[in-house]
């Protein structure tokens, strides 16, 4: 009978165990990929301006006829002054995309007014064109000046659409049957985690019946809370400390690098919480397990036993 008291806690522990470590990393995805507000956190911690300057430069560089060189700094210009207006934006976007992935609406839409960013873009050009203006139409009048700056304009404005909208319309099929398949892994992963969590309290509550009393019961989950717990902190915290300062990836912008970095950090930030707080409650019980027989007497502890 004691062993297979013994055999059913084993297995029931192990179970417990591996529950611990599946609903951990459910978790994890919840507070971060799966939460638009983390999305959104880390979104604003771009630095939208050194991002667009580090990814054009290498591009345009040495292709930009000199009279021109005015339209660079101007799209440089207008990304920093409309960065707050741009990521509110995004945000935006970011919240309607994961309304639809999450299952909250049925139609995928996001629509961003530019009209603001070309307004913005005109200021910047027509400011940097002012302050450098090209020799060749250094003799021109006001009027004409502007004249030219105007036609100029036109031919840059007219590439810029008024608004950028997607819906399911502009997202090719295969792109769209992609997320529509997310959306049921998404759906699924989040009846796990409310299984797990109902799985992982009948499993506590068994191996409190087969102990039948507080001390083996409370120690026995107190060891496996503080093992786990131990475990998985010790994982979180080679990750966020060991990493190397920068990525060996040479085509990624090192502004977008040191980004990474803090997204790394950010993303196991909730298996931390979760870890501590097990190996919180672990220690507790365990102190529970020492402490609640010396408060009872020594034969009402052993007739429980029995």
């Amino acid at each position: 009978m004691k062993f297979l008291k013994g055999l059913a806690l084993s297995l029931l522990t192990l179970l417990l165990f591996l529950s611990l470590g599946v609903f951990g990393m459910v978790y994890m995805l919840n507070n971060t990929l799966l939460d638009p507000d983390f999305v959104v956190a880390q979104v604003d911690r771009l630095d939208v301006a050194a991002l667009a300057r580090e990814a054009i430069e290498p591009q345009v560089s040495g292709q930009v006829p000199p009279e021109m060189a005015f339209l660079e700094e101007a799209i440089y210009s207008t990304i920093s002054e409309q960065e707050p207006w741009l990521k509110e934006q995004v945000n935006a976007g970011i919240y309607s995309f994961y309304d639809f992935l999450l299952g909250k609406s049925e139609r995928l839409s996001v629509v961003i007014s530019l009209e603001p960013l070309k307004e913005s873009l005109r200021d910047s050009l027509w400011q940097a064109f002012t302050q450098d203006i090209p020799p060749e139409l250094s003799g021109l009048p006001p009027a004409q000046l502007e004249q030219y700056f105007n036609e100029y304009y036109r031919q840059i404005s007219a590439q810029i659409p008024s608004s950028f909208e997607v819906d399911e319309s502009y997202i090719p099929p295969e792109v769209m049957a992609q997320i529509i398949q997310a959306r049921q892994y998404i759906s699924y992963a989040q009846t796990v985690y409310y299984a797990l969590i109902g799985f992982m309290v009948l499993l506590v509550i068994l191996i409190i019946l087969l102990h039948r009393n507080v001390k083996g019961a409370t120690r026995g989950l107190g060891i496996t809370f503080l093992i786990y717990g131990i475990l998985e902190f010790a994982g979180v915290f080679a990750t966020k400390n060991f990493l190397p300062t920068s990525l060996p990836l040479p085509d990624i912008p090192a502004s977008l690098q040191l980004w990474l970095m803090g997204f790394i950090a950010d993303f196991v930030a909730p298996m931390q919480a979760f870890s501590i707080g097990l190996m919180v409650a672990g220690a507790v019980l365990i102190i529970v397990s020492i402490v609640y027989p010396r408060l009872r007497p020594v034969e009402e502890e052993e007739q429980i036993s029995e």
